[in-house]
């Protein structure tokens, strides 16, 4: 497939996995501060986990334009980019600090039972598959938040969670540092490994590559469930 054939096939997949029970369910959840502490601190231990899934596909991979745009990728993440100095973890902190919380309560944070297999799952993918299947199955996670595509199913999972905070507890959007960063990082990033899919995921390679961002769309649809049911066990009385 060209390029534009790869983003209209994966596109349709990430809207059915937008509209799918499990993430309407989650979208559905009231938040207060302490189920936003809940689903902040979680996104923390995903987004600190991408880095090591990242690393894990290219060192599986041989091809030097991918390993090199990986450590594109990897430098706004970890190091700095337009929306932080100090990587894309520091805005995760910044957010959780507006609900009340310390950096170190964030980086102290445990996995959640879902979290935990689900993490353990994209690790095992991106480690023990092709290089091809696993840098499918981490980019169309990116691809949940790119609001060209999403905006008339209600916008990528940033805006639509940034709408949550703002009407559940008046929190401007301006103080979700996250949010807005990968409301806009995402975009890009949902673009830049297109051109190597059209160059290696061709005859058999193809269909892997579809089966792999599949699995992983699956994937992230088991761990925002999870997070939905452990915020719905949270009082919204419960006190902050």
């Amino acid at each position: 497939m060209q390029v534009a054939e790869w983003r209209k096939t994966i596109g349709e997949m990430v809207r059915d996995h937008m509209r799918s029970p499990e993430l309407e369910h989650y979208f559905s959840v009231k938040m207060s501060k302490p189920r936003a502490q809940l689903m902040i601190t979680q996104l923390g231990l995903y987004i600190r986990h991408r880095r090591d899934c990242w690393a894990l596909v290219s060192a599986n991979c041989p091809v030097m334009g991918v390993k090199q745009a990986i450590l594109q990728h990897e430098y706004g993440e970890v190091i700095k980019d337009q929306f932080s100095n100090y990587g894309h973890l520091h805005l995760i902190i910044r957010q959780a600090e507006k609900l009340g919380m310390t950096p170190q309560e964030v980086i102290d944070t445990k996995p959640i039972a879902t979290t935990t297999a689900t993490l353990y799952a994209w690790a095992w993918l991106t480690h023990a598959k092709s290089w091809i299947e696993g840098l499918s199955a981490l980019t169309v996670t990116e691809w949940t938040n790119d609001d060209r595509l999403l905006k008339d199913i209600g916008g990528g999972h940033s805006t639509r969670m940034g709408k949550r905070w703002t009407e559940d507890m008046d929190i401007a959007w301006r103080d979700m540092p996250n949010l807005v960063a990968h409301s806009q990082a995402d975009e890009e990033h949902s673009d830049m490994f297109l051109p190597f899919l059209e160059q290696y995921a061709v005859e058999e390679k193809e269909q892997i590559a579809l089966d792999a961002v599949k699995e992983s769309l699956d994937l992230f649809g088991i761990y925002r469930e999870g997070v939905a049911r452990a915020m719905e066990k949270i009082p919204l009385n419960a006190k902050e």
